[in-house]
């Protein structure tokens, strides 16, 4: 009895640990199964939408990630109905193809399901990788570049309306960037701080890593990094003083027990010599 009692358990946990580790029901590939997969070859995905670029003719560019990597969703079919319906966090199940256009991988040709779930990636501090073959693992990520000092501003037809292309450099290297008229618009702010950058300007930036020959992160937001770090210097102090002052909370409440320990010890004592009180025998 107690050895096929031990087999089912031992069945138990096997089929527990094949549940844990088997490819979801859907189909979908890890990330790491995404990258091996040869181009043109049929792919499918969860993934979650971080950005799109504008709809139009029934299509959607989207900029989606995972918990495990990033994947570019390029022109999916959609209704405009539906694509409204596409915030940023929405989890989706894309079937589609593996293509490659000038370095930047993709699907093409995507069909989609909205599913259960919400994800929306923190960005990823890719300063350190700049100008490393590891750079491209995060390729279409969510990241962030620090301390880059402008080189150069210039829009794609010469004045405001259309892409605007940015060099920046960092350690005496220079990388292109770029704000994508389609994903940002003309109105938004970071299309026009973009556009009032001059050459000698510090800032940090915060883009999709996109690829075009090369490194040529979508840019999303920038920040004066002098600003940034004075702001990340501020939250420090405030924690520190935070973390000053429940330390010295916490001192005072332990001596204010110890305080009250000696005081109910020395109630303690006057009650048990009260209780035992010398009485003369006359």
């Amino acid at each position: 009895m107690k050895k096929i009692l031990a087999i089912a358990l031992a069945l138990c946990a096997l089929f527990v640990f094949a549940a844990c580790t088997a490819t979801p029901d859907n189909g979908a590939m890890t990330y790491e199964e995404y990258v091996a997969a040869e181009l043109d070859a049929p792919v499918t995905v969860e993934t979650y939408v971080q950005a799109k670029q504008s709809w139009w003719d029934n299509k959607a560019t989207l900029y989606t990630q995972a918990e495990d990597g990033a994947y570019f969703i390029y022109e999916m079919p959609i209704t405009e109905e539906e694509y409204n319906k596409l915030v940023p966090g929405t989890k989706l199940l894309v079937n589609g193809f593996k293509a490659e256009w000038s370095g930047e991988i993709e699907i093409i040709d995507a069909q989609y399901e909205i599913l259960e779930g919400e994800f929306i990636a923190e960005a990823f501090d890719a300063t350190d990788l700049l100008g490393k073959e590891e750079l491209i693992n995060h390729q279409n990520k969510f990241v962030t570049f620090k301390d880059m000092t402008v080189e150069n501003v210039e829009y794609k037809n010469g004045e405001p309306g259309d892409d605007i292309y940015v060099t920046l450099s960092k350690d005496g290297a220079s990388y292109d960037f770029c704000v994508e008229v389609y994903l940002t618009g003309t109105e938004t702010e970071v299309y026009k701080a973009v556009g009032e950058l001059t050459a000698g300007d510090i800032i940090d930036v915060e883009g999709f890593l996109y690829w075009y020959e090369g490194a040529n992160t979508h840019i999303t937001a920038i920040y004066n990094a002098a600003e940034t770090e004075t702001e990340a210097e501020a939250e420090a102090e405030v924690k520190t003083e935070t973390d000053v002052k429940t330390e010295t909370e916490a001192e005072t409440e332990t001596e204010a027990e110890a305080n009250a320990d000696a005081e109910t010890e020395a109630n303690e004592e006057d009650v048990a010599f009260g209780d035992n009180e010398f009485t003369p025998n006359w």
